[in-house]
């Protein structure tokens, strides 16, 4: 989309790609209102930076692309002004220690997620959060399935190794 596009083109893009983007944060994030909030936040920055989008093709990965950033600048910004979630709802209050357990465990895979170079970075959140398939993932980048697939394994085991 260059230059002249209008209000009814980006309908069309919201149309078809909201609830993929939507589930691709509430994947990442785990909150429903959370995800609501920064697929909206994903939508506001795709409108301003639209004529940024040199193929029409890849819009989906564009997007998902904003939204990631989205979720990263939302992430660092919960980070620096609390290491604790004051308003984390705990799945079993009376096993307290097994709640503290499973977020530190959480918190660590994201921490490691977060370090992984890209493209491991990218391949990964796409097939595990946005669960695309990994053919789609080939698509999005220009290359082979198969480089999806080395790309993907490699992934698992630098965040395997990192969680160790």
């Amino acid at each position: 989309m260059k230059g002249g596009e209008s209000v009814a083109d980006f309908e069309i893009v919201f149309r078809e790609n909201q609830a993929f983007i939507y589930r691709y944060l509430l994947k990442l994030c785990q909150n429903k209102e959370l995800a609501e909030e920064l697929t909206q936040e994903t939508f506001f920055r795709a409108y301003i930076n639209l004529s940024s989008v040199r193929n029409e093709g890849k819009i989906a990965g564009w997007l998902c692309q904003i939204a990631k950033n989205s979720y990263y600048a939302w992430y660092n910004s919960q980070k620096k002004v609390s290491s604790f979630e004051e308003d984390y709802d705990p799945p079993d209050p009376y096993n307290i220690e097994e709640v503290f357990l499973e977020k530190e465990v959480t918190d660590k895979a994201l921490q490691c997620l977060h370090r992984l170079e890209e493209p491991y970075k990218e391949v990964f959140m796409l097939s595990v959060f946005g669960q695309i398939p990994l053919k789609e993932i080939s698509r999005l980048f220009g290359k082979s399935e198969s480089w999806a697939r080395v790309t993907f394994y490699r992934a698992k085991q630098k965040l395997m190794e990192e969680m160790r």
